[in-house]
């Protein structure tokens, strides 16, 4: 079955980029001059989704206003002049069939998958979380897909970490692999470094089918007393398998300063119109 569906869950306070995210969405936060929910839906799109589902949380109703056509700005730029960004606000609009609904209790990543029940029916759906940033010639999630169309089962997107970064993400044991593809045995939500099982994490892009909705309903508060898509996942193996794909391309943790400051400036020096200006401007400062 085709994946045409995607769920981006973005109710998060963003506590790590206070006192910025004190009144805006972590998500509306630009690199350079594009928030990076919209880079995200981007991957999605140039990967074959159709229609999304933003998790929604309070005071984030900028991020329905982004998506959503904006008439008096439209009129004035066409006043102006300005056809270039005239028509990039006007794509913005145009991008996907986007909807929205609120995560009305701050309970984990597994609740907020949970929210998407009603939008995805009975068909496989594709989730972007929006603090991982891709870069890569062939969209992330479009790979995932890819690698779903072969397997039929859901599929996980990963790539190899630092043995000391292993308790910041989720972790899989895996049985066997064929071409970057590994069949998951177990998934570990943030183990200590000395019980991981693989250095291989989960990097925020996956491709599940709507069987994980009965067991989200099920699945108890795990770590940070929230309700984790991995234990759900875990359940989930014990009916069918799961796979992971080891993805081609650069991923940017922007949920974190550092990595958001990298992914600023390494798009920038990717972009014709930056690259020549602010590398010059880089070689001062060493």
């Amino acid at each position: 079955m085709k994946v045409k569906k995607a769920v981006i869950p973005a109710a998060g306070f963003g506590t790590r980029f206070l006192p910025a995210t004190k009144a805006q969405p972590k998500e509306m936060l630009p690199i350079i001059d594009k928030p990076t929910i919209q880079y995200i839906i981007e991957e999605a799109v140039q990967a074959g989704i159709e229609e999304f589902l933003i998790i929604n949380g309070k005071n984030k109703n900028v991020i329905v206003d982004h998506f959503d056509q904006s008439p008096e700005l439209e009129i004035v730029l066409e006043k102006q002049g300005k056809k270039g960004l005239l028509q990039q606000v006007r794509q913005i609009a145009e991008l996907a069939d986007i909807h929205f609904i609120r995560q009305k209790e701050a309970k984990g990543l597994g609740h907020a998958i949970y929210c998407a029940r009603s939008f995805v029916g009975d068909e496989p759906f594709a989730v972007l979380l929006g603090d991982d940033l891709m870069v890569s010639r062939q969209p992330v999630i479009g790979q995932l897909i890819q690698s779903f169309s072969l397997k039929g089962d859901p599929i996980i997107g990963v790539q190899p970490v630092a043995v000391e970064d292993v308790s910041k993400y989720g972790v899989i044991d895996y049985s066997s692999s064929t071409a970057g593809l590994y069949q998951v045995k177990d998934l570990v939500e943030k183990p200590e470094k000395e019980e991981a099982p693989s250095e291989l994490a989960i990097m925020g892009r996956y491709v599940i089918t709507p069987d994980i909705f009965p067991i989200l309903a099920a699945t108890k508060p795990g770590k940070g007393n929230e309700i984790q898509l991995t234990d759900a996942l875990r359940q989930l193996l014990t009916r069918r398998n799961i796979y992971a794909c080891h993805f081609a391309g650069k991923r940017y943790d922007v949920g974190n300063k550092m990595g958001f400051l990298q992914a600023t400036v390494e798009i920038a020096l990717k972009r014709e119109d930056l690259a020549a200006d602010f590398r010059s401007y880089l070689k001062t400062l060493i």
